[in-house]
């Protein structure tokens, strides 16, 4: 995997995973270096401020910060040919004493290609020994421990006033690696192993470069285990090659290395402080600046000591993990050979334990307070009650996010009182411009419908007005010469009152166009039917079928308006039957609907008209032979029914028997009122 480099040339060894990252700001909140930069709402290590404590990965609970993994560069390591040395750190019964007794973990760690398998606990005698004469070459002076790697990365980016003051003496980890090449030589390649992802950072280190070839965590070696299938059953177990190591084993617990260097901790003459966890780490370094912590020798980590390391996977609370850590140290020195291990101590006392620090300054730049002022200003922050410090972005202050905001590593955004208002105000404005927005749909739609059933008054009134009053008054004119007693008198009769349904028909089309309501009555569905058959005229070579499937002998509808829809229906079918056929006109009811179906076995309705049927002013008939208004209007007129018309129809012979099937349904009984 491809490390992010920084601008000083430090690689990182967290990277985020942006599909999991849920903008929550934890990450930011609890990183002590201010090491995270929001952008586009996602939360990005950056590698150059980055000091490698682990802190967002243990506190992120979306897992979207996750640790580099380096096994391929291990597994490389041991596929070489060269001789590879396993360093493990002290806190190891930490993580696997609940599973495997030490000498079984060893086996195995043999079992994936190791040829040496060292505790770094004698490395941190060493390293013991030699802040043990620093303290007491050092009385009146000044000493910050450098055994914690989360601390030297964090005085070199962030406070390098006191780089001075760091110990100029190498970690346990690079201790045992320099023992280990100068008992076994230069050409020993060394893997440490250990619960903390700055040690992947510190083995990078230009100042410590070359010491350590490989850097794995506890949570890496398992996965190394679990890919290579090694476990008790197929692994020998064995001790630790030498050196063995004394109390230098008890470095991963808080004031361990006090205890090991034998110094006390004397809360009278305050030569020695100790502070460990990241509730006080920048509090400690933020005191040390301002020269308002004493002492010779301060010994600080970001952890409640290493086993508390966030490559660690056991959940174990800490004193149990301080527990097995002080059980193993019990019973190795028990078991020490002092003799051996002063010899060890004398033979390894000229090794150079020494190093050097780098200057990464990484402090970001005090923007003025007007612009300050002026970026909370942007969020709303106009007076100090504005300024909640709520801490939801991450910061302790308003004012420490506003200056993140200035340097560019965070977004106005990320203020929740900020956002919630931002939120509030845009919904605001989406209500209002949904209200205006509906509004105007409704007049649209209410105006488009008036525009429509006008030109549709306005056409019916064109095509029917003229022809209407001269049938009118030529039925009532040869209804009076033919006298009473002419067996003619009952067909004028019908004439005239089928034209004046028309003038009805045409008033109440203007009507609807104004928004007229209808009037519902109970009228007998058999009796409906026999008017709306009676009323169109049927063609001889059409044979007519009346099926009546329905239970209840009354239907609510307004029974002028609803025959125009029935009457329009059965004469569209009749049209489209021009060399006969049969219509089938049927009632069904289907729950508390009534249906009205008319079929035909004409030519059928062609799919590329289907979605126009009920479009005013559509027609497939000839020039003259039809407006394109009937279905239009009762389309209108079912649905101010609060019914539904479907239409089936097939136009293919191909396809099986032609023909179309229109189904009206309407409520079979509305509540007693008008219905608009």
């Amino acid at each position: 995997m491809t490390l992010a480099m920084g601008n000083d040339g430090n690689l990182c060894f967290v990277r985020t995973i942006p599909d999991r990252c849920r903008v929550c700001f934890a990450c930011v909140r609890e990183c002590p270096a201010k090491a995270i930069r929001i952008e586009s709402g996602q939360a990005q290590v950056m590698p150059e401020r980055c000091i490698g404590c682990g802190n967002c990965v243990q506190v992120c609970s979306q897992h979207a910060k996750v640790c580099v993994s380096t096994t391929d560069e291990v597994e490389r390591l041991l596929a070489s040919g060269h001789p590879v040395a396993a360093a493990i750190a002290p806190s190891f019964p930490a993580e696997f004493q609940a599973e495997y007794d030490f000498r079984v973990l060893v086996g195995m760690i043999r079992a994936l290609g190791f040829e040496l398998v060292t505790e770094v606990a004698f490395g941190a005698d060493l390293v013991a020994e030699r802040y043990r004469q620093l303290f007491v070459q050092s009385r009146g002076g000044r000493h910050v421990a450098t055994t914690c790697p989360a601390v030297v990365g964090f005085v070199e980016r962030y406070h390098p006033k006191i780089l001075g003051s760091l110990a100029p003496i190498v970690s346990p980890m690079v201790a045992m690696s320099r023992a280990l090449k100068h008992i076994h030589g230069p050409d020993l390649k060394i893997v440490f192993i250990g619960p903390c992802i700055g040690k992947k950072v510190e083995a990078h280190d230009d100042q410590v470069a070359g010491e350590i070839d490989g850097v794995l965590t506890f949570a890496e070696l398992r996965q190394l285990f679990e890919a290579h299938g090694v476990g008790p059953h197929n692994s020998e177990p064995s001790d630790f090659d030498g050196p063995q190591p004394g109390l230098g084993a008890l470095f991963p617990l808080s004031t361990g290395l006090l205890q090991a260097a034998g110094i006390a901790e004397d809360l009278v003459t305050n030569d020695v402080v100790a502070a460990y966890g990241k509730a006080r780490f920048n509090a400690a370094f933020e005191d040390l600046a301002e020269d308002a912590l004493e002492g010779t020798l301060l010994e600080i980590l970001f952890c409640n000591g290493c086993v508390m390391g966030p490559g660690m996977t056991t959940k174990e609370p800490l004193f149990k993990r301080r527990t097995r850590v002080s059980h193993y140290v019990r019973y190795r020195l028990a078991m020490l050979d002092r003799t051996a291990w002063n010899h060890n101590m004398a033979s390894l006392a000229g090794l150079d334990l020494s190093r050097r620090f780098t200057d990464r300054t990484q402090r970001l730049p005090s923007p003025s307070t007007p612009e300050v002022d002026a970026i909370l200003a942007r969020m709303g922050k106009t007076s100090a009650a504005d300024e909640l410090n709520c801490g939801a972005c991450g910061y302790a202050t308003c004012r420490e996010h506003a200056a993140a905001i200035h340097a560019g590593i965070a977004e106005s955004e990320m203020c929740l009182p900020y956002t919630i208002a931002e939120l509030q105000k845009t919904v605001a404005e989406l209500s209002q411009s949904h209200d205006q927005l509906r509004s105007t749909q409704e007049q649209l739609m209410h105006n488009e419908r008036l525009a429509s059933m006008g030109q549709l008054a306005a056409g019916v009134a064109h095509e029917l007005n003229n022809p209407l009053g001269v049938v009118l008054m030529y039925a009532h004119l040869v209804k009076d010469e033919v006298g009473e007693d002419s067996a003619l008198q009952k067909d004028l009769a019908l004439i005239a009152e089928q034209a004046d349904r028309c003038k009805r028909i045409v008033s109440s089309l203007l009507d609807f166009a104004r928004e007229n309501k209808v009037l519902l009555q109970s009228v007998p569905i058999d009796e409906f039917v026999d008017k709306v058959i009676a009323s169109v005229p049927i063609p001889a070579n059409v044979t007519v079928e009346v099926a009546r499937n329905h239970a209840h002998s009354h239907c609510e509808m307004d029974p002028e308006q609803f025959t125009q829809v029935m009457t329009n229906l059965i004469a569209n079918a009749c049209a489209a039957m021009e060399k006969g056929g049969t219509l089938t006109l049927e009632t069904r009811e289907h729950e508390d609907h009534l249906l009205f179906i008319v079929k035909d076995t004409g030519c059928g309705i062609k799919p590329e008209h289907r979605a126009r049927l009920f479009q005013p002013f559509f027609t497939t008939k000839q020039l003259g032979k039809g407006t394109g208004l009937g279905l239009s209007v009762a389309y209108g007129i079912v649905k101010m029914h609060r019914g539904a018309i479907t239409v089936e129809s097939n136009s293919d012979p191909a396809a099986g028997p032609t023909g179309t099937k229109f189904t009206v349904a309407i409520p079979r009984a509305h509540r007693a009122e008008r219905l608009g």
